[in-house]
């Protein structure tokens, strides 16, 4: 059997390093990168096709669920998730049969994720799990449900703001800023978890920090570096990097 083409993805420094550490002593295990955020990883699994991933659920930016969002079903390879306790997750997991880490883990725990999946890569079973994958990810997506309006807390009030009035949202550190119509909201969210709470058919992640509302993009113009500019109709100019043009630019085109 060929080495398995192995790609690991964490935020976490010591996690990977720890991940590092158990697969570099298998023999039958070739690690070919390693990615901190999955914007990154997208791009490396898309470029390197590795057979095998070890994911991390909880990253900011974009997290492991996004990130199998961002490819395409034939792109999706055998995958152990990494996770640290998350019910929602956890369960999923479960239902459909997929192998997860929980942290922190001994190494005990990690060889025998690693053999399942060895044990699948040999069976050509991979593409059954991809399979069980898919349907994780549709039945997560239908339990995100959007909200109608977003909660913000100021100055020792609450109070709340409708999704339909919101043109972009940008991204703060732990926070994201809202920008309404001229007016600018604080909430203490970071842009990957408010990127799933929002509607697909109404916002759209076009750069690490920026979500932006699809009714409000007037162009699009190319600038360098296959990047471009996003305008609104009120004259906001906005970045769509590079790393999201094609996520992007395939939404847009499936919408009338």
């Amino acid at each position: 059997m060929e080495r398995i083409r192995t790609l690991i993805v964490d935020d976490e420094p010591l996690a990977r390093k720890g991940l590092r550490r158990f697969l570099e002593a298998d023999p039958e295990v070739d690690i070919i990168g390693e990615c901190s955020d999955g914007v990154e990883a997208v791009e490396q699994i898309k470029a390197m096709h590795p057979d095998l991933v070890f994911l991390d659920i909880q990253m900011p930016e974009m997290d492991g669920f996004a990130t199998l969002d961002s490819l395409a079903s034939d792109e999706v390879p055998l995958v152990v998730f990494v996770t640290a306790y998350d019910q929602h997750a956890l369960r999923a997991f479960q239902v459909h049969a997929l192998d997860y880490l929980l942290k922190p883990f001994e190494e005990e725990r990690f060889q025998e994720a690693l053999a399942r999946a060895k044990a699948q890569l040999r069976e050509k079973g991979g593409s059954q799990l991809t399979r069980r994958i898919l349907e994780m990810l549709d039945g997560t997506r239908v339990e995100r449900q959007a909200p109608g309006r977003i909660m913000v807390r100021s100055a020792g009030r609450i109070t709340f703001v409708r999704v339909e009035e919101v043109d972009w949202i940008e991204a703060q550190g732990d926070y994201v800023c809202l920008h309404c119509q001229g007016k600018k909201h604080l909430v203490r969210e970071k842009i990957s978890d408010m990127e799933t709470q929002l509607a697909d058919d109404r916002f759209l992640r076009i750069h690490r920090s920026t979500i932006v509302s699809i009714p409000r993009i007037k162009e699009m113009q190319p600038l360098f570096h296959g990047e471009y500019a996003v305008v609104l109709h009120d004259g906001t100019r906005l970045t769509l990097s590079r790393s999201f043009r094609d996520r992007v630019f395939e939404r847009l085109s499936g919408m009338h």
